[in-house]
């Protein structure tokens, strides 16, 4: 059962930039799909189920597979990911589920792929989805309910 309302709701204020924040990672050429990939398994990491839930349906809507969007807790073990787009799954899980830095060999496979700004959006969208998953999980929000 669901705590409180979720404080993004209860402090209006507060979820007008954080919306704002959320835009502007789209507007620095990073495919939808892969920003929506990185939600979700910062999501998985964090065992948001809401926000598992709502990625899952984004990708759906935005036309990804089953498989891809199934697997993508094991996308190291699986074919249905690009180069780039394992690059920010790495970094996604780095930032995500480490104490310390990103190791230099995440890093460096990002940036690779990405230029600055487009590693600005991914990490904006690793940071947001943390901070949503972090007031999503204690208050045990359910899947569906926004």
């Amino acid at each position: 059962m669901q705590r409180m309302k979720n404080p993004a709701v209860l402090v209006p204020a507060a979820m007008r930039p954080i919306q704002s924040l959320m835009a502007a990672t789209r507007t620095q050429g990073v495919p939808e799909e892969l920003l929506e990939l990185v939600h979700l398994r910062v999501s998985q990491i964090n065992g948001c189920g809401f926000c598992v839930d709502a990625g899952v349906k984004n990708l759906t809507k935005a036309g990804e597979t089953g498989e891809r969007i199934g697997v993508v807790a094991a996308w190291r073990e699986t074919p249905y990911y690009s180069e780039p787009e394992r690059a920010a799954l790495a970094l996604a899980e780095a930032v995500t589920d480490r104490p310390a830095a990103v190791p230099d060999d995440v890093w460096d496979a990002a940036a690779a792929h990405f230029s600055e700004p487009q590693l600005a959006a991914i990490l904006l969208t690793i940071a947001t989805t943390n901070l949503f998953n972090r007031l999503n999980a204690p208050i045990r929000q359910q899947a569906g309910s926004w």
